[in-house]
């Protein structure tokens, strides 16, 4: 294998789940090049599971050791079989690779700021108590994973919204709109929509158009780029290089 690593500075590949939407890869791109300019100093590179490239193994060629973050807001079956599958296809044929394997984005507190941001920039200030708030994510068939959202979303209604109910895109109920005419019906003044999703694309359009047809007043837009994003992968590459929190790649299957 080619190449080498600066001591201190070892590579940071983030994986996101790609998708056909050109708008997924170009926030992708916008949220690594806030993490550039935060550290310079660490080489920065984009991998994808599917849809675009490069993969996994083109983002990898060439390094000797690197952290690998999934950029995925809940751990469920990609960051625990997809990517770990790959990362193992990637050691068969390069079994001196040294990869450190992060955390997914979320949960995090940060990520409720950055929810918060996304809201106040459309109009809706923080813990209005007049306002409910439908927290939606992609949705998994991964049970553990949509109660993580819920936990969320119980969190934070402690921050003074009238209410915060959770809702999935996909694979579980409550639908992003069946939850905004539930809390229009239980007489919230106002209801809002906060998707929990890294970037536009299919899910995205989806819940916007599906909700305000429901009666949401607002729907805000995904996280993107957010600077608490940045913070969190820089974190999560921070604790993926410390002795006692490094997690082995699991094997996947």
């Amino acid at each position: 294998m080619a190449g080498g690593t600066a001591p201190g500075r070892v590579p940071l590949v983030a994986v996101a789940h790609g998708s056909r939407d050109p708008r997924a890869a170009a926030t992708v791109a916008a949220l690594l090049d806030q993490v550039r300019l935060a550290r310079p100093e660490v080489p920065v590179r984009a991998a994808y599971l599917d849809h675009c490239t490069p993969t996994l193994g083109q983002a990898l060629d060439g390094l000797e050791e690197a952290v690998v973050l999934p950029l995925l807001l809940t751990e469920a079956y990609h960051s625990r079989v997809d990517l770990p599958a790959a990362l193992n296809e990637v050691r068969a044929h390069e079994p001196r690779l040294r990869v450190r394997y992060g955390s997914t984005l979320g949960p995090h507190p940060l990520l409720l700021s950055a929810l918060e941001r996304r809201l106040a920039q459309a109009g809706v200030p923080a813990g209005d108590p007049d306002t409910a708030v439908v927290l939606v994510s992609a949705g998994s068939s991964d049970a553990m994973a949509n109660t993580v959202i819920s936990e969320l979303a119980r969190a934070w209604r402690r921050s003074g919204w009238w209410a915060v109910s959770a809702a999935y895109a996909s694979a579980a109920e409550p639908a992003p709109a069946q939850a905004v005419a539930a809390l229009s019906r239980a007489g919230a003044p106002r209801v809002v929509v906060a998707p929990y999703l890294l970037a536009p694309g299919y899910f995205a359009d989806k819940v916007r158009r599906s909700t305000l047809e429901a009666g949401a007043a607002i729907v805000s837009d995904v996280l993107g780029p957010a600077p608490e994003l940045v913070d969190v992968l820089l974190e999560r590459y921070e604790s993926a290089q410390w002795p006692a929190q490094w997690r082995p790649v699991p094997l996947a299957g």
